[in-house]
């Protein structure tokens, strides 16, 4: 049997939020009791729908319990993931939030641009251990860190998998009974060769595709870590987008994408592409896709969005390079930041002190499907249900993480651009990538951050 979304669960956390409300006001001041007495917090998220639903459930939980701090959630414009500009702005302008919610693996880049302050004398003075990992995941506790020091508290995270369309698949002829993960994972191959028949043109361009490899989780760090690929030599300081496995990767992706005209295939997924795009675009809920990769946070959307045909959805791992190879995934998640500059730093690290502890962690679990970092919620199969359990059960272990380099964002950003010149056919993979590494390494070099303490030591 395919692994399909238990509904159950996803129901229950949908339920209990008000799902499909659309984008909340930009400042959330969430009730408290004798908030005239208490010291102002201000927390920024670019998080939008039902993350900021979340977020702002979790400030009224704070406040209710508080008797010195009072937060008030705020919203910004929706960015890129390395986008810091408005908080940048803001620091260097003396106007920054006493907490950020910021993408884990460029914490580094932040901390070493002396945009954050170091935890530790906050943790020290709160009695909490600076070691991350006694309380977090090691794959999250690393990203947090930047040379030996806490500037993060984890606050969640999630894995990618591969979701694909039973119905869809089995109306076009495939046996997807082989793609149940108690089988293992099945190959690149053999899911374009699947995934191909339901491609369908008309009047010139595609009105159906089986798979678009580099919509939505399909990144550049996806079929690098897929293909066995290394992105950072600690030891020489080096940042190694041009490994063999990593060109290799890229090869494949343009080569497919070549094979179905990879203009014709960038017009159909152009529009679910748009920063910002609401989850009714992606044309998987539309059921005009049949399979992506993508992350556990969808297991709530498809839900929400998909009604019935939610039921026709499965999940199963990345497929893998080569046959009898390793399937393999990585993780992403939000951090808890105390900025430089914070005008209630002690009241800043309350609340991301709360915010990424127990009851915040188990909250956004609740309510928005996502992953806890936190190691004692990650043995709540309660709290989880089969589909996260199945996440961490079967995919933490082996999870990559990005490495957390004070260039992270602009090695994103680099990689970012050499791909899409990748699968659009507009350059050759080790010509993209080799220019992705001149322009990455040169602000390393430049910036004197080398060298760099590798997180999980050597």
């Amino acid at each position: 049997m395919s692994k399909r979304i238990d509904r159950r669960k996803v129901l229950k956390g949908t339920a209990a939020t008000g799902l499909g409300l659309g984008i909340a006001s930009q400042a959330f001041a969430v009730p408290s009791i004798l908030a005239q007495e208490k010291a102002k917090i201000t927390f920024w998220t670019t998080h939008t729908d039902l993350g900021f639903e979340a977020l702002t459930k979790i400030g009224e939980d704070f406040n209710a319990q508080s008797d010195a701090y009072e937060v008030e959630v705020v919203q910004r414009p929706p960015a890129d993931v390395t986008d810091s500009s408005s908080l940048i702005t803001a620091v260097r302008g003396g106007e920054g939030p006493d907490v950020y919610l910021l993408d884990r693996f460029i914490v580094a880049e932040r901390a070493a641009q002396g945009l954050l302050q170091d935890l530790t004398q906050f943790m020290e003075d709160a009695g909490d251990n600076t070691d991350l990992t006694d309380r977090y995941v090691p794959f999250a506790a690393a990203e947090a860190v930047y040379n030996g020091a806490p500037y993060a508290l984890p606050f969640d995270t999630d894995v990618r998998m591969l979701f694909y369309n039973t119905k869809m698949l089995e109306d076009a002829g495939v046996d997807t009974s082989s793609w149940a993960p108690e089988n293992g994972p099945i190959t690149l191959e053999a899911a374009a060769e699947a995934f191909n028949k339901l491609n369908v043109e008309e009047g010139g361009k595609y009105t159906q595709y089986g798979f678009v490899p580099y919509f939505n989780q399909g990144w550049h760090y996806t079929y690098g870590f897929d293909f066995g690929a290394s992105f950072f030599d600690y030891d020489n300081c080096e940042v190694t987008p041009d490994d063999p496995k990593m060109i290799e990767a890229s090869q494949w992706v343009q080569d497919y994408c070549v094979a179905n005209d990879a203009d014709k295939t960038y017009a159909f997924i152009q529009n679910a592409m748009r920063n910002g795009a609401p989850p009714t675009d992606n044309p998987f809920i539309q059921e005009r896709l049949g399979g992506f990769v993508s992350g556990n946070w969808m297991f709530a959307q498809f839900e929400s969005y998909m009604g019935d045909a939610a039921g026709d959805v499965a999940y199963t791992y990345i497929p893998a390079a080569t046959e009898g190879g390793e399937s393999a995934t990585w993780a992403g998640g939000w951090s808890g930041v105390v900025p430089q500059g914070a005008k209630n730093p002690e009241g800043g690290y309350a609340f991301v002190r709360y915010l990424c502890g127990t009851e915040g962690s188990r909250t956004y679990v609740e309510m928005n499907n996502n992953l806890p970092v936190l190691i004692e919620l990650t043995q709540d199969t309660d709290l989880l249900g089969p589909d996260l359990t199945w996440c961490v059960e079967t995919l933490f272990p082996t999870t990559h993480y990005r490495p957390p380099l004070p260039v992270g964002a602009k090695y994103w950003d680099e990689l970012t651009t050499a791909w899409q010149s990748i699968y659009l056919n507009q350059a050759k993979p080790e010509d993209a990538l080799a220019q992705a590494k001149k322009n990455t390494q040169a602000e390393l070099d430049q910036g004197g951050y080398c060298p760099i303490t590798n997180p999980i030591g050597s």
